[in-house]
């Protein structure tokens, strides 16, 4: 792992894979060192807000830690209802070899985490993702995606969180509420948390 400070009060630790990031973040969160005031997981990284806390002090936190534990949930599992009819069902069925209904089976099918959010407020990336349905990003975005489209794209899928620009490929559609600022917290999804999708009737 590398260190590297950010601004004046925070730390990025990088990690080598996405695996290894959520572990780490797990690890942080479990920890609850009193010098740090919030943790943003990444990809590949966890950012440490963390006023106080020396470089020494934060290498001696985490030498207990390894990449290879699996990382823990947090909270309740969150099940989202989705109507398979997404524009791009049928391309990404043409892409794993088989039809609209296996995918949609492989989509329901998986146990998926938050590892991270980012994008515009309220996106989740899941991970969890049969390979299968590791597909590309669409070769050129759409330019509005509406909001509660659910998509994949490079080993992730998500929720759309409002109506905005994207390049992922449509699934399907759900009606739940992704971010909404009169909940707390806002966003439905927070890293950590663990995901099923279900096939609405």
């Amino acid at each position: 792992m590398r260190i590297l400070p950010v601004g004046l009060t925070g730390w990025l630790v990088e990690a080598e894979t996405g695996d290894a990031a959520a572990a780490l973040y797990a690890y942080l969160r479990e920890r609850s060192l009193p010098q740090v005031a919030d943790l943003v997981p990444g990809a590949r990284s966890v950012l440490l807000d963390s006023a106080g806390l020396t470089e020494a002090a934060l290498r001696e936190a985490l030498s207990g830690f390894s990449p290879d534990v699996a990382p823990d949930f947090f909270g309740e599992a969150v099940e989202i209802p989705v109507r398979y009819d997404g524009e791009d069902l049928d391309d990404v069925a043409r892409w794993a070899g088989c039809s609209p209904a296996e995918v949609t089976a492989l989509h329901t099918g998986s146990d998926l985490r938050v590892a991270f959010c980012g994008f515009s407020p309220g996106f989740a990336y899941l991970t969890g993702v049969p390979e299968r349905l590791h597909v590309p990003r669409l070769s050129r975005p759409r330019t509005a995606v509406d909001a509660g489209s659910v998509a994949v794209a490079g080993g992730y899928t998500a929720v759309y969180p409002r109506r905005s620009p994207g390049g992922w490929r449509i699934l399907g559609h759900t009606s739940v509420r992704l971010w909404d600022e009169r909940r707390t917290p806002p966003a439905l999804l927070t890293p950590g948390t663990r995901v099923r999708f279900v096939a609405a009737s």
